[in-house]
């Protein structure tokens, strides 16, 4: 599937781009006036969500269209104050369809912490979406979070953006959500077993037989994984 190729009219993106901004905020994965939003459009420009205003109640007139270098082209808002970021993103990354910014509580308790989250010994999570790095603080709405996460984009999905919040990637809108769901399914049930005290963690080789090739195609591997063996994000902090 190409790019966002799932939703190809624009109107039918803008109408589930709006959706998805509702979920967000019903799930409590922003609040207020957080968290963005975007999407690449077949001809290269970018749809993203305004700034200032609550993604859970959205209209699709709200949102705006930017060229590859940010400037607005469609709109009477302003785009997201975090436009830098998502450049950074759909420019390093041409898989990239779509991203997805928010401030779920239990991944971002972590970011404020500065733990990066790492699968090991959650099957589930490791095989879906990988190792989730830390990337360190930077100024929101500042070209240095794009900085910030520019390295770390090419081995993985989802980052914690160290004392800020949470950023996903995928193919499409839905996938780009879906990480970020996963995301904070993922910190919470750590920080419920961090809070019993847990239990025993599988070796690396165990984690290996995960992915075998044999069983499961590369392509189905998170970013993280792919190839079948793990990559440890540059500058990684002590992870849980």
């Amino acid at each position: 599937m190409t790019v966002n190729e799932s939703i190809s009219d624009l109107p039918a993106l803008r109408e589930r781009m709006v959706e998805i901004g509702r979920l967000m905020y019903d799930r409590k994965l922003i609040v207020a006036t957080e968290g963005n939003m975007s999407a690449r459009l077949s001809d290269g420009n970018i749809l993203i969500t305004p700034a200032g205003m609550c993604k859970g109640m959205m209209k699709p007139g709200d949102l705006v269209i930017v060229d590859p270098q940010g400037r607005r082209i469609d709109g009477t808002r302003e785009p997201s104050s975090e436009l830098k970021m998502h450049l950074t993103a759909l420019t390093r990354r041409p898989d990239v369809g779509a991203c997805v910014h928010g401030h779920p509580s239990c991944a971002t308790t972590f970011a404020i912490l500065g733990i990066p989250l790492t699968p090991e010994g959650v099957p589930e999570f490791d095989t879906t979406i990988g190792s989730i790095p830390l990337a360190p603080y930077a100024k929101p709405s500042t070209a240095a979070v794009g900085e910030s996460i520019a390295e770390l984009l090419d081995n993985t999905d989802a980052i914690l953006l160290e004392r800020h919040g949470v950023l996903t990637v995928g193919a499409d809108l839905d996938s780009a959500y879906f990480k970020m769901e996963t995301v904070e399914r993922f910190a919470e049930m750590i920080w419920r077993a961090l809070s019993f005290a847990g239990g025993d963690m599988p070796s690396p080789d165990e984690l290996d037989e995960l992915f075998d090739l044999d069983t499961l195609p590369a392509t189905q591997a998170p970013a993280s994984r792919r190839g079948g063996k793990r990559h440890s994000p540059p500058g990684r902090k002590h992870g849980v």
